[in-house]
């Protein structure tokens, strides 16, 4: 069958650890397209989609009072150090309690706020059950100086444990300007990080026998240094379901992060084509009707997803120096619906509804409904992320535009 040859070639085009489907999840649903087993494989895509859409993401962050902890959290969620909701920065107390942070946008995604093990007196499995450590995906334990022993311990801990562990050394940016503010004729910005790194290795690597990974951030910064590679490095590690939403909740702040949560989102639109070409193959054109009929919701769920939505907008215009309005006439997610005074994409899709609504199913009415959903999403998706690359590179947003940033529509969409 056609489509088993083309579900394949399609998640080729991913690499294994950007996948939002296992390896074996893919072999399942392409075995029952070959199988002609429509019916079985729309319900292992509507189970994958559930999961993926229902991944709970639960991050614990833990590490001594000082380190730059809350401030980390909060650039790991995309918030301002002065925002609601918050985390409390700049605050010297130890405290005991475990905290936890919605992301702002995605309520599943859960950060948690743990007391530094040094904070304590647990050794680190009691720690770790203190913690309640079974409920989290991952740790990432921060420091601002070098590890200490304790740190060391806590990862061996996690380690035997089986679960995953990052070391992340904050306030990289401020060693760089006192270093360079004291050895203005020496400094060497790589010989400086390399420096910290290999600081940062020593006690670790006496505990944990082997070369531990350490990724050197600024929190004010999160597109420079190892956050990029941080965030990349999760990702890759994470169960194939819970890399979606974890992509999903990343700041647009790199070319890199938009292409790759760009290529999260293309899986699951042809997820859904598929799940939605396997519906037309049954007379059930109420559901087709309805989906269809969500244009203006997708259209909002790419706005948030790559910060098109008006409240960021608002910060990017002032930044700019531009009225909302005069910043969204230079994108073109903003000019989908009116581009060329030709007629609207809306006005396209509600008369091809009113066709399809005469058709009752079959193979050729599952191919063109598949083709079209296809192609509708993958619009708003191309047109999205290519207008968030532009709001990264300013100059960019006012350059002459010559041609779409994507293809027109093709054949048969007509």
């Amino acid at each position: 069958m056609a489509w088993a040859s083309s579900f394949d070639a399609f998640f080729k085009n991913f690499k294994r650890e950007n996948k939002i489907l296992s390896e074996e999840t893919i072999t399942l649903i392409k075995s029952h397209i070959e199988e002609k087993k429509l019916q079985e494989a729309l319900s292992v895509i509507q189970n994958a989609l559930r999961d993926i859409d229902n991944a709970p993401l639960n991050i614990a962050v833990t590490g001594e009072t000082g380190t730059g902890k809350s401030t980390f959290i909060n650039a790991l969620r995309g918030v301002g150090q002065e925002e609601e909701g918050a985390a409390a920065t700049g605050v010297t107390e130890t405290t005991m309690e475990i905290k936890h942070y919605d992301h702002p946008k995605f309520h599943q995604v859960k950060i948690w706020d743990l007391p530094g093990i040094g904070s304590t007196n647990f050794p680190p499995q009691d720690y770790l059950r203190e913690m309640k450590f079974g409920k989290y995906d991952f740790f990432i334990i921060i420091s601002a100086t070098r590890f200490k022993e304790n740190d060391a311990q806590l990862a061996k801990a996690i380690k035997e444990m089986k679960m995953n562990f990052y070391f992340v050394r904050t306030k990289i940016d401020v060693d760089l300007y006192s270093e360079q503010k004291s050895k203005p004729k020496t400094f060497n910005k790589e010989n400086v990080l390399m420096k910290i790194q290999d600081d940062c290795s020593e006690k670790l690597k006496e505990v944990l026998s082997s070369e531990p990974r350490i990724f050197l951030v600024s929190s004010f910064d999160v597109s420079d240094f190892d956050f990029p590679k941080l965030e990349t490095t999760l990702l890759g590690e994470l169960p194939a379901h819970k890399r979606h939403i974890f992509m999903l909740s990343l700041h647009s702040v790199t070319e890199e992060t938009i292409n790759l949560k760009r290529d999260s989102l293309k899986q699951k639109v042809y997820l859904e084509a598929l799940k939605a070409g396997a519906w037309a193959f049954i007379p059930f054109v109420g559901m087709i009707r309805s989906e269809l009929e969500n244009l203006n919701e997708t259209f909002n769920l790419y706005r948030s997803y790559f910060g098109l939505d008006d409240a960021s907008l608002e910060k990017i215009a002032e930044n700019y120096n531009l009225s909302v309005k005069e910043l969204k006439s230079l994108l073109r997610f903003y000019n989908l619906f009116t581009e060329d005074n030709d007629e609207s994409l809306e006005e396209r899709l509600m008369k091809y509804i009113n066709i399809f609504s005469l058709i009752f199913g079959g193979p050729g009415g599952s191919r063109i409904y598949y083709e079209k959903t296809y192609y509708l999403q993958n619009l708003f998706l191309d047109t999205a992320a290519n207008d968030a690359i532009a709001l990264l590179k300013k100059e960019a947003l006012f350059e002459k535009k010559v041609g779409p940033y994507i293809s027109k529509p093709p054949d048969y969409w007509e």
